[in-house]
């Protein structure tokens, strides 16, 4: 597992022990990062359910602004920071370590990006989707990607967010939610 582009090109980032977190495989990463690729720059991320927090770290090499990783296992964090110091982009990240529906309920802040990759059975993508959405932690133009099963089709949300495409790479498909922008207040 590497680092796409950007200032981290070609860093080889630790990967947690066992099966319980499943990495994004580079191929869909791949894929991922030419969808986003003029979304990224100076942008405020968050990484939700982080894992090793590849995706957080991609988009931080690439000119984020900043990115916050947020994940339940102590170990996942420690790891996540781990990366980070390998990458050298720890001083644009915070790590948070604990229960990711707990961090949306409790938010105080916004971002552009959001990354959503739960463990598949845990059944928490969807919970996820409905607190971002319902506390609205979207800057205007913003982005949620998730990551499920191919065969799983998720649910249009209410405005200002909508659906703008799924992808399918093999057995995995990416959803992109676009937030829109503010434009009954911007006349």
């Amino acid at each position: 597992m590497r680092v796409i582009t950007g200032s981290a090109r070609g860093r080889r980032l630790k990967e947690l022990e066992g099966l319980e977190t499943r990495p994004t495989t580079d191929r869909v990463k791949e894929g991922l990062f030419n969808i986003l690729q003029c979304d990224i720059e100076g942008r405020r991320v968050l990484d939700l359910f982080a894992g090793t927090g590849q995706l957080g770290i991609e988009c931080l090499s690439r000119g984020a602004a900043s990115a916050v990783f947020v994940d339940r296992r102590e170990d996942a964090a420690r790891l996540v920071r781990e990366n980070l110091d390998l990458t050298g982009l720890r001083d644009r990240a915070r790590v948070a370590r604990g229960d990711s529906l707990e961090y949306l309920r409790t938010l105080g802040e916004t971002f552009d990006l959001v990354f959503l990759d739960p463990p598949y059975q845990a059944g928490l993508l969807e919970p996820a989707l409905e607190l971002l959405t319902r506390f609205d932690i979207l800057n205007p133009y913003g982005i949620i990607v998730a990551e499920h099963p191919a065969d799983k089709v998720l649910a249009s949300p209410e405005r200002p967010y909508r659906i703008r495409r799924t992808y399918r790479y093999g057995k995995i498909g990416l959803t992109v939610f676009r937030r829109d922008g503010n434009e009954e207040n911007e006349e």
